[in-house]
């Protein structure tokens, strides 16, 4: 099992390290790789991190990597994206705005990006993410973050802050507004994990 962690720009050491442990905790063999270009690719999950969303989108164009990775999610192979990664997988982003935001566009959602405001650009909040049933609520980690203004068809509402949507799943692929490898909470990555070890 290899699992690949887009290495283009953004918190990529952050995801390779939790999913690291997270693969030892659950003693799978597997092992976490960066994603550097078209050819790193050929993975059994792959991450896509927060970062800049628009710089992520032009070096996925440039590097040729974007018709590899629809390929990758249309073969039911587990996608998450956190922050910027979210946005990329959208289908609609800032919708009342001209935007040069270049979108995978794999996910029955809207999104709305810098959506807290200035005066909230950075916040950690505990919440239920009642989608995923955890027991406890998550530490979730908010950098400027994007929220889901709406979902249809088979994208699922996986959690809300302030009611806004902020956590998603459909099928294969996931999107989270917050950043889980800034915890110490290896909760959403063993989660990632288990879609892995479905397929």
């Amino acid at each position: 099992m290899k699992i690949g962690v887009l290495s283009l720009q953004g918190d990529v050491s952050e995801h390779v390290s939790m999913m690291r442990k997270v693969v030892g905790k659950a003693g799978a063999d597997g092992e976490v790789v960066d994603v550097k270009n078209k050819n790193d690719l050929n993975v059994d999950a792959l991450i896509i991190p927060g970062g800049e969303s628009t710089t992520i989108g032009k070096l996925l164009l440039k590097n040729g990597m974007v018709e590899e990775v629809r390929r990758l999610a249309g073969e039911d192979i587990p996608v998450m994206g956190t922050c910027a990664g979210l946005i990329l997988l959208a289908k609609e982003v800032d919708k009342d705005q001209k935007t040069s935001q270049y979108l995978l566009g794999l996910m029955n959602m809207e999104v709305k990006r810098n959506a807290f405001g200035r005066q909230k650009e950075s916040f950690e909040i505990d919440l239920r993410l009642d989608g995923l049933k955890f027991e406890k609520p998550f530490p979730c980690v908010f950098i400027r973050a994007p929220i889901i203004e709406r979902v249809w068809g088979d994208c699922k509402v996986l959690g809300k802050c302030d009611g806004k949507i902020i956590a998603a799943q459909q099928g294969n692929l996931m999107a989270l507004s917050f950043h889980p490898e800034l915890t110490h909470d290896t909760r959403i990555h063993e989660y990632f994990l288990s879609l892995v070890l479905s397929k």
